[in-house]
């Protein structure tokens, strides 16, 4: 679950309005819905949401698309994330990371009311945008716009205090990607990710305490990532916790592992 704080309805930049204008449903296969569901074309968003809902849960994932896109064109936004996410994974239709970038945006050009119920929706569509700005889209018109993808993760991590987003943004401001490499400001969205629970933010985080002389706390922050961290990524963090223990003094040690302790308990 997002952990959401929010004070004004959100918009997204005119480069999203275009992109939002390019989506168009493709032509529907002339499929009927099973008789006995009660659903059609006709039906209701939210009627047509839950019937895709259903069937994707029962494998039946071309009926799903067939009412994810009816119920998209009604402007249900549950639905616009669910059509974006099988595109963005090929699951069900063909991959087609353009696709679902065009109805990404189009959910994140539209915005929320404080309060809303599509908010998550709405913040996945944002860290779904910042991915692909980060990366580009081969053979797309969406090149690698670092700018604009440090610009989403900041709009994820501090209006919607996402730890994920709060990760990746400090690590694009660690490295100098989309705007000037600031230590200070790293830090300081590593230490929110990290309070989020996030294993990586703990790892990097420790790993620069250290290397700043915080020997204890920073060798705590990367024992605690280790209780964490998902199996890809606990070598690497391993790999840095092990590095900062040999070179520890048996006090540092000692500390850390209280520390760490508290951390894994209060994630702070």
């Amino acid at each position: 679950m997002w952990n959401v704080e929010f004070k004004c309805v959100s918009r997204m930049t005119a480069g999203f309005a275009l992109a939002a204008a390019a989506f168009a449903t493709a032509p529907l296969p002339a499929r009927a819905f099973d008789i006995n569901s009660g659903v059609s074309k006709e039906s209701g968003p939210f009627d047509l949401f839950k019937f895709g809902f259903k069937a994707y849960k029962n494998g039946q994932k071309q009926e799903a698309v067939e009412a994810y896109r009816y119920a998209a064109e009604k402007g249900h936004t549950g639905s616009r994330w669910a059509l974006a996410n099988m595109y963005a994974f090929g699951d069900g239709v063909a991959q087609n990371d353009f696709e679902a970038f065009k109805i990404y945006s189009e959910i994140a050009n539209e915005g929320i009311e404080p309060g809303s119920r599509d908010t998550g929706f709405f913040v996945n569509a944002l860290m779904a945008l910042a991915n692909y700005y980060r990366n580009g889209i081969p053979g797309s018109p969406i090149k690698i716009d670092l700018s604009q993808s440090r610009q989403l993760y900041f709009q994820a991590a501090s209006t919607f205090g996402v730890a994920e987003a709060q990760y990746q943004l400090a690590r694009m401001i660690l490295d100098g990607q989309g705007g000037k490499a600031n230590v200070l400001q790293a830090k300081k969205w590593l230490n929110q990710a990290s309070k989020g629970g996030h294993p990586a933010a703990m790892a990097i985080f420790g790993n620069i305490l250290f290397e700043e002389g915080q020997t204890a706390r920073g060798l705590a922050f990367m024992t605690a990532a280790l209780d964490r961290c998902a199996p890809k990524d606990c070598p690497w963090m391993q790999d840095l916790q092990e590095q900062a223990f040999a070179v520890a003094s048996e006090d540092d040690r000692r500390s850390a592992v209280t520390l760490a302790s508290n951390i894994t308990r209060s994630g702070d």
